[in-house]
């Protein structure tokens, strides 16, 4: 009986963990990657809230991630799909998991609604505000989640 968990959970994990290319770097936590069957699929980094182009960091934090990985074979860890249909993942490339990265660097807020036993997310965003680095050389950095809030009042 524990072998056939264990095989299970291999087979689980493995169907979670997908190859795919990165061919578009949209925002600091959305891409779009190129499937083995050619299909595009639009992917949400899981835990993580990247500024909106229009806020401060907006464009910094989608250019350093377009660094990375735009036109890379990434692997996908799959956490379902969000509400508007996108795939929610975490993205690994050469072992590193660059969701985790966005917000170490201070470029990606930890999001906690979606990711709360994220402590190394929590972590992470506690060492970029005590650091200082990122979008947390400004004072009071707003999180994109008030910045929508906020532009959704106004419009």
């Amino acid at each position: 009986m524990r072998a056939w968990i264990s095989c299970l959970a291999l087979v689980l994990f493995t169907v979670a963990l997908r190859a795919e290319r990165v061919v578009k770097v949209a925002d600091g936590d959305t891409v779009t990657v190129l499937s083995e069957a050619n299909e595009q699929i639009r992917v949400r980094l899981w835990g993580i809230d990247a500024p909106e182009k229009a806020q401060d960091y907006g464009e910094v934090s989608r250019k350093r991630l377009a660094e990375r990985i735009a036109g890379k074979d990434v692997r996908l860890e799959m956490h379902g799909k969000d509400r508007y249909g996108r795939v929610l993942a975490v993205i690994w490339y050469k072992g590193e998991n660059e969701n985790l990265r966005q917000v170490r660097e201070g470029l990606a807020w930890h999001y906690v609604y979606y990711a709360k036993k994220a402590t190394d997310y929590a972590e992470a965003e506690k060492q970029a505000r005590e650091k200082r680095i990122g979008l947390w050389k400004k004072p009071n950095p707003v999180p994109p989640w008030e910045f929508r809030r906020q532009k959704r009042k106004s419009d």
